[in-house]
C-alpha cells in the first residue's frame, strides 16, 4: 500500500505512515490510502479504535509532499469531504489516537489536532509551518487551534510558523501523555487496549457527546446528553457494568 502500513493489533487498527525519506509527508497516493484505511476501520465491527503513527523518529508527518506539490500543485492530499489525509474533516464514531514520534508540522499537526488522544515522544515538536510557504493551515489547523489554545499562543503558532515542543503541548493540553521514544508505541497501545475493555457503545456515545457539547450552549448540551444517556441505559452494557460492580467481577461486554 502506497506509503502506509496497515496492521491489526487485536481490536486496534494500527496505521503507520511509511515515507521516512520524505519526513512522512503525504503525497496524493498515501493520503488516499490513509483515507481508505480509516474508512475500513470505521466500518469493521471488530475494530474499536484506530492508532496512527509513523516510521522512524524524525517525523510523524510533515504535511503535504512539497515536491509533489511543486510539480502537480498544492492540495493533492485533500480528500473531498474528509480533509487532509482523509482525517481532518472526517466524521468518526470510533476513537482515533495519534502516536507522535517526531515532528508533526503543517498538515501533520492538523491531523494530530483532529485526533482524540495524542501520545508523544519527548523530542516531538508541533507546528503550523504553512505561513512560511505562502499558505495557511485552513484544513483544520487554524480552526482547532482557535478552540483549543489561548489566543496569543495559538496566533503565534499560526502566524510565525514556529513549532512548540512536546512538553509545552502537554502543558497546554494538546498532548495526552509523553512517553520515552523506545516505549512510546507500546505504552500508547496498552492504554488504548485498556480503554477498549470498556463498553464500546459507551465509548462511542461519550465521544460523540463530548465533541457535540463543545459547540453547544450548556443547556442544549445537557438535553443532548440525556438522549445519549437514554440510549446507553437501554443497552445491554449498562446493566452488565452495574451487575459486575455489585458482584465484584469484571464486566463482560459484547463489543463485537
Amino acid at each position: 500500500m502506497a506509503g502506509l502500513i496497515e496492521e491489526r493489533r487485536g481490536a486496534i487498527c494500527l496505521l503507520t505512515i511509511d515515507r521516512p525519506g520524505r519526513a512522512n509527508a503525504l503525497d496524493a497516493a498515501t493520503s488516499a490510502a490513509l483515507d481508505e484505511a480509516l474508512t475500513r476501520a470505521e466500518a469493521d465491527p471488530a475494530i474499536g479504535a484506530t492508532v496512527l503513527t509513523a516510521s522512524g523518529e524524525r517525523a510523524f508527518c510533515s504535511g503535504m509532499d512539497m515536491k509533489e506539490a511543486a510539480e502537480a500543485g498544492a492540495g493533492k492530499g485533500l480528500i473531498p469531504g474528509r480533509g487532509f489525509g482523509g482525517v481532518t474533516e472526517r466524521q468518526r464514531a470510533k476513537p482515533l489516537i495519534a502516536v507522535v514520534n517526531g515532528a508533526a508540522v503543517a498538515g501533520g499537526f492538523e491531523i494530530v489536532l483532529a485526533c482524540d488522544m495524542v501520545f508523544a515522544a519527548p523530542h516531538a515538536v508541533f507546528g503550523l509551518s504553512e505561513v512560511k510557504r505562502g499558505l495557511f493551515a485552513y484544513a483544520g489547523g487554524v480552526q482547532r487551534i482557535a478552540r483549543q489554545l489561548p489566543r496569543a499562543t495559538g496566533l503565534a503558532m499560526v502566524l510565525t510558523g514556529e513549532p512548540l515542543p512536546a512538553e509545552r503541548m502537554h502543558q497546554l493540553g494538546l498532548v495526552t501523555n509523553i512517553f520515552d521514544a523506545d516505549a512510546l508505541l507500546g505504552r500508547a497501545l496498552a492504554m488504548v487496549e485498556a480503554m477498549l475493555e470498556h463498553s464500546w457503545d459507551a465509548i462511542g456515545h461519550a465521544l460523540a457527546l463530548y465533541d457535540a457539547s463543545r459547540a453547544m450552549p450548556e443547556e442544549m448540551a445537557l438535553r443532548f446528553g440525556r438522549r445519549f444517556g437514554d440510549a446507553t441505559l437501554g443497552s445491554a452494557d449498562a446493566p452488565e457494568g452495574v451487575s459486575a460492580f455489585a458482584q465484584g467481577r469484571g464486566a463482560k461486554y459484547d463489543n463485537r
